[in-house]
């Protein structure tokens, strides 16, 4: 039997955390950043696609995730973690400054070459994720939606899911959205989605 072709991802290594504009990495790398509402499976599907079990922490908490959090795989190739957003127990004034922060990433973040947004295939498409993808699609940067925890469901309910959201997707984007079904728990999709960040990364 062949073996499995090298993870260009698996040498991802915790870089740094930015609360604040000013602590971001010089401007002149590459990265991908990962979006997704709290318990989306944001982290679950980092780790899978890095193939490491405990780069981006896993928690049973929603909202854990509160920085921009900056992975390295090798000198100016960077996945960057997002904060997970959706989750109403964040105080005010931090749920303000992060939209402010992600605005004004989006916005002006040369580096920034995708964006990966995450969504529990069961409850797809809110409006965060929308939003998300809406910062992509006037930026022209390549957006991808994982469809995660696709194990949830049946083949048939996955398919029926999968192609409401490519026409929804497709209906406000046009084709600039990929979008995919994906479970880090079976590791269905991890190796399209895997191809797609690497594409993105010159990897």
């Amino acid at each position: 039997m062949a073996n499995p072709a090298p993870n260009p991802l698996n040498a991802a290594r915790y870089l740094l955390s930015a609360h604040t504009a000013r602590q971001l990495p010089p401007d002149d790398g590459v990265e991908v950043a990962f979006a997704g509402r709290s318990n989306a499976g944001k982290s679950s599907a980092l780790n899978a696609l890095a193939g490491h079990n405990a780069l981006a922490r896993v928690s049973k908490t929603p909202g854990r995730t509160q920085q921009l959090v900056y992975f390295e795989i090798k000198p100016q190739k960077l996945l960057v973690d997002l904060p997970g957003y959706g989750y109403a127990k964040v105080p005010q004034e931090l749920m303000a400054h992060w939209q402010a922060f992600i605005d004004e990433y989006f916005a002006h973040r040369q580096a920034l070459k995708g964006l990966v947004v995450v969504m529990d295939i069961r409850h797809p498409l809110k409006d965060y994720d929308r939003q998300m993808l809406g910062y992509a699609v006037r930026r022209g940067i390549p957006a991808h939606a994982l469809l995660t925890k696709a194990d949830k469901l049946g083949r048939g309910q996955q398919s029926d899911t999968l192609r409401k959201v490519k026409n929804e997707l497709f209906s406000a984007y046009g084709d600039t959205v990929g979008v995919q079904a994906f479970s880090a728990e079976s590791k269905q999709g991890v190796e399209e989605a895997r191809a797609v960040v690497a594409g993105w990364l010159g990897l």
